[in-house]
């Protein structure tokens, strides 16, 4: 009986941690949509309302185009805290993340992230 017990917990443990570091298209299919994906890249298009926020979810290296200003609190998977501004047309390169996102503003925001898959780094052109 305690061993069954003590599995079944150590079962749930283990999904709900999966469950906090997902594919963010699976976690938050509504911020999320996928644009293009192929064997080099994915592309996602962004949209967070104002004061929405995201669960903590996860990216490869990718680069980052706001379409919109923005100001979002990103909460890194180890814990740390820090705001961050964007400006529309920005790009940004930013190497893999786990991380959720809260929306600060009182605006839509909105950006295309190009998430870098591993077979790009190695292909030729």
């Amino acid at each position: 009986m305690f061993r069954a017990l003590f599995l079944s917990c150590l079962w749930i443990c283990l999904a709900a941690t999966a469950a906090m570091a997902q594919d963010p298209v699976q976690v938050d299919p509504k911020h999320n949509k996928v644009e293009v994906d192929n064997d080099q890249v994915r592309v996602l298009r962004f949209h967070l309302g104002p004061k929405e926020s995201t669960p903590m979810h996860e990216h490869p290296a990718m680069v980052l185009v706001a379409l919109t200003n923005g100001h979002t609190k990103v909460t890194s998977g180890d814990g740390t805290v820090r705001e961050s501004t964007r400006k529309a047309g920005e790009v940004v390169y930013r190497p893999a993340i786990k991380h959720a996102v809260e929306n600060l503003s009182n605006e839509e925001y909105e950006m295309i992230e190009i998430e870098l898959k591993a077979t790009a780094a190695g292909s030729k052109r």
